[in-house]
């Protein structure tokens, strides 16, 4: 069902639509070098393979997945040979991300001179999966899920032509079948194709006489002992076949591509914004889509430190915990302490006073000189060190009342730097006027 022009070709509107740039570089030929990223059943070979139709170039596809470095350099040689002859040619990569840097190197010289225009689909973040070199000289055009009235012209169209669909045979499909396919396939075309398929395979066959239905029969008319009308087959397609084929719906994770970032982002920023819902959500995603639970575990360590810190000093302690239940537990009972700890996380106040704490101390320790240690801050536990001045006019703190004298603890250089500056936040509140308190009688 790959679509013959534009007029078939649906979703990406934004991309292909009546006037946008990409769609009049391909009706007027005048294509270059460009890369299709987006999720599975998008568009991105449908488009590819529409542009074969419409171009006056050669046509070449390979898929990285079947094709190795010498299939490369024949499509190669034969462009140059085709160039030579005064004709273009475009080859097309599917899934190019599958390619290594090797065969990412050896497509690099030729899209430099020309010897082809490169169009390559991947699934994955270009940026991370293809040569920075190649995307340099390469125009990148991201595709989106398709919407739900998208894949419902997809299907009609297959149910509808008689050519390469469906359109010659006597489907019956019951109300509600459709709007299950298109909720089951979440925006991937080939998957709603795919279960359409599935579907007309799987269907009841009903035997249908003409002007009647079932296990009727007829005769064709007074007199006519024995003769029938022409009789065909229907096939049959319930809602209740089309929830018996459609029983694990389709989950759109891959563990080290664009989704994992995306996704384990969305997590630790809902969490961050105080959305447990939000927060559990897209913990249920990665689970069901089969992410590493100690992966998230130790975000979820990370996120307990930076975006809540000692505002509640209990989310680094709920946390840890539930990194260490995951690697004795395992999944899918794991799933229940790292709930907990999510949704603890995200209830809990927040402050990023630790992290910006850290932050511009290293800032200070990268940028500025090491100075030295002040002489009373300096080890004494060892012969001579006495002799040198150490530890000489320290003040021992317990010895005084509150536990606390003021003495100068920073070098000598950084007096009166503040690093730490806690928010009045759940328990970092109760810190910050205690250490209000403390500056307060160090000034006087």
């Amino acid at each position: 069902m790959a679509p013959r022009d534009f007029s078939e070709f649906f979703g990406q509107e934004e991309l292909v639509g009546e006037g946008r740039a990409l769609r009049r570089a391909i009706e007027e030929d005048r294509i270059s070098s460009m890369i299709f990223w987006g999720p599975p059943g998008t568009g991105k070979t449908a488009l590819g393979r529409l542009i074969a139709s419409m171009t006056r170039s050669r046509f070449v596809e390979l898929s990285a997945v079947t094709a190795g470095v010498a299939d490369v350099r024949k499509a190669t040689e034969e462009a140059a040979l085709w160039k030579s002859r005064g004709k273009r040619t475009i080859l097309f990569i599917d899934e190019i991300h599958r390619f290594n840097k090797a065969q990412q190197d050896v497509l690099l010289p030729h899209v430099e001179k020309g010897t082809f225009i490169l169009i390559g689909a991947t699934t994955e973040n270009p940026f991370f999966a293809v040569n920075p070199a190649l995307i340099s000289r390469s125009r990148i055009f991201r595709f989106q899920s398709l919407k739900d009235q998208d894949i419902e012209a997809i299907l009609k169209r297959a149910i509808a032509d008689g050519d390469r669909g469906y359109g010659h045979l006597a489907l019956d499909i019951e109300d509600g079948v459709i709007e299950h396919i298109i909720r089951f396939a979440k925006g991937d075309a080939r998957i709603a194709l795919n279960t359409l398929e599935a579907l007309v395979d799987a269907g009841e066959r009903v035997r249908v006489e003409e002007g009647l239905v079932g296990s009727q029969s007829a005769e064709a008319g007074a007199g006519m002992t024995g003769a029938r009308t022409p009789a065909e087959e229907k096939i049959r397609i319930t809602l209740k076949t089309a929830e018996d084929v459609t029983q694990t719906a389709p989950l759109l994770y891959d563990r080290a591509g664009d989704q994992h970032y995306d996704i384990i982002s969305a997590y630790i920023k809902s969490i961050r914004g105080s959305d447990p819902d939000a927060a559990v959500y897209w913990l249920a995603r990665m689970l069901k889509g089969g992410e590493d639970p100690r992966f998230i575990a130790r975000r979820l360590v990370i996120a307990a430190a930076e975006d809540i810190g000692n505002a509640d000093p209990m989310a680094l302690v709920l946390a840890e915990a539930a990194l260490r239940t995951v690697e004795h537990v395992g999944m899918p009972e794991a799933r229940i302490p790292l709930a907990q700890a999510t949704l603890y996380l995200a209830c809990a106040p927040k402050s990023n006073a630790s992290y910006l704490a850290i932050d511009k101390a290293m800032k200070d320790v990268e940028e500025k000189p090491a100075y030295p240690v002040p002489p009373h801050l300096r080890g004494t536990g060892y012969y001579g060190a006495e002799k040198l001045g150490h530890g000489a006019g320290y003040l021992y703190p317990h010895e005084f009342p509150g536990h606390h004298v003021a003495q100068q603890y920073l070098p000598q250089e950084l007096e009166g730097t503040r690093y730490y500056e806690p928010d009045p936040q759940g328990f970092e509140k109760t810190l910050r006027e205690r250490l209000d308190e403390l500056r307060s009688k160090a000034k006087r």
